[in-house]
């Protein structure tokens, strides 16, 4: 990073008065052997930031790009906030090298990306499009240059709207896998870590059962069921398809927004409950995945409206992964509760329940540690990764600078108690923060912001904020101060 770039990114720390304040601190700790921090993270801890394609990359109709559900959706009025679409987002198919350099101003040396299918197949599937290919080998390349390791994500959200019936249609899940193989060949001699799809439940129930998310439908339980049924398929279906097309010692795993509880007393019988809860509540999503086969409890609640499950298909679903990575933003607490049928009761969130500026992101950092734990504890996993991790805070720019302290307030609290599970020796071996900018946060549009880069949507202007210091800090310690 030369000066004048790290000038014009604003992210020379002392301006912001962080740059100098520990290392006295630290000489000292060196001087006389002690540890330097009790708040330290493993040797080798992978720090990060996290983006989607649809969300940053704009140039919906560049390079023979096809349009998708979230380009219909984002077009149909009263769908997204504002009216707002990904049109232009942050312009980061143009701009992704000023976007890794500020990447290279925290220190991070990952960053968890995601790819446009329908810049590989406008249609979804058929004749690949080089220039979208060309366009991703691009960007890793220039992420390597730049000393950043890229983990892709292959599907987040944007799916081809030229697939018939999207997730209602057992033959996506068969396309994705194509896709997912196909550019696995492409990029594997480069690019050594996938994750198939992220977060399963948000693009098949927000999608297909409540409405929110595109296509916008409000699914019967029976036909929501084969949906999620096909979203777990398309996921093991793409595990085969890049371990068959991917080089050797390639790494595969997905990125789930399981839903976590958080024992409401730290006593054995609301923690049984808790990790009861996590295996019971995501029955027909991670469970499935991680257990390669849906719970008793599951289809005998869901009875007619059971997804119909073919053969073969409950073994690609548990198809062994080399790592698990999990979204965390906010928890349910959870007690035991002996009269219920599954032996737990899961707490309301109170009007007075803190949360940050969207009303779904309500603040309890403890599930930070208990999602690690629980993960651990129930399917044993060989590595485990923190995909998504963040706020949405209200960001006022005053005189050229954004003060987020509210975020940085969360993040810390968070990494608290993800520190403490690595502690406790759980395997968490890196943390990608949501997110390196502001963007199209999907049915909020560009209402609610995420960054810990202010985004001028007029201009395009990318501005570090506060938070964007303080996480440098912790990636230059490895530690919590």
């Amino acid at each position: 990073m030369s000066d004048v770039s790290r000038r014009d990114l604003g992210l020379g720390l002392g301006a912001l008065g962080l740059g100098t304040l520990a290392a006295p601190a630290l000489a000292q700790s060196a001087a006389t052997g002690t540890p330097a921090s009790a708040g330290a993270f493993p040797p080798g801890f992978k720090w990060g930031c996290a983006t989607a394609s649809y969300q940053i990359e704009g140039a919906v109709h560049e390079d023979g790009r096809g349009p998708t559900n979230w380009d219909v959706f984002s077009h149909t009025p009263g769908k997204v906030a504002n009216g707002d679409t990904g049109d232009v987002a942050t312009d980061s198919y143009h701009r992704y090298k000023e976007d890794h350099q500020l990447l290279q101003a925290m220190g991070a040396k990952t960053y968890r990306m995601s790819l446009a299918w329908s810049r590989i197949f406008p249609e979804g599937r058929g004749q690949p499009n080089q220039k979208g290919v060309d366009h991703y080998k691009r960007v890793v390349d220039d992420l390597l240059a730049n000393g950043i390791t890229p983990y892709i994500t292959l599907f987040h959200w944007d799916l081809p709207q030229a697939l018939p019936g999207g997730w209602q249609n057992r033959d996506t899940a068969k396309a994705y896998a194509d896709y997912a193989g196909y550019m696995a060949g492409q990029l594997s001699d480069r690019v050594h870590n996938f994750m198939t799809v992220n977060e399963l439940r948000c693009f098949t129930d927000i999608s297909y059962r409540e409405g929110r998310h595109a296509p916008g439908l409000k699914l019967a339980d029976g036909p929501a069921n084969q949906v999620r049924h096909h979203g777990v398929l398309a996921h093991g279906l793409g595990v085969q398809a890049i371990r068959a097309k991917a080089k050797a010692g390639t790494q595969v795993g997905i990125a789930d927004n399981t839903n976590f509880y958080v024992p409401v007393i730290e006593t054995p019988e609301h923690i049984e409950a808790a990790k009861r809860a996590v295996r019971r509540e995501n029955a027909m999503f991670l469970t499935a995945i991680m257990e390669g086969r849906y719970m008793d409890e599951y289809l005998r609640d869901e009875g007619a409206n059971a997804p119909k499950v073919e053969a073969g298909d409950m073994a690609a679903i548990g198809s062994p992964l080399d790592f698990v990575a999990i979204n965390v933003y906010a928890p349910s607490y959870i007690r035991a509760e002996p009269k219920n049928k599954d032996g737990y009761a899961i707490l309301p969130h109170l009007p007075s329940s803190p949360h940050m500026a969207s009303p779904w992101l309500f603040v309890g950092p403890e599930v930070g540690y208990w999602s690690v734990r629980t993960v651990s504890e129930l399917w044993k996993p060989k590595t485990l990764y923190v995909s998504e991790n963040g706020c949405s805070a209200d960001d006022p720019m005053v005189d050229g600078r954004v003060d987020d302290s509210d975020r940085v307030m969360y993040l810390r609290n968070l990494l608290t108690h993800f520190q403490r599970a690595t502690r406790e020796g759980y395997p968490l071996k890196g943390y990608f923060l949501w997110s390196l900018l502001d963007n199209f946060e999907w049915a909020d549009g560009y209402g609610k912001r995420f960054g810990v880069h202010y985004v001028d949507f007029a201009t395009q202007k990318r501005t570090p904020k506060l938070s964007a210091a303080w996480y440098a800090e912790l990636i230059r310690k490895n530690a919590l101060v």
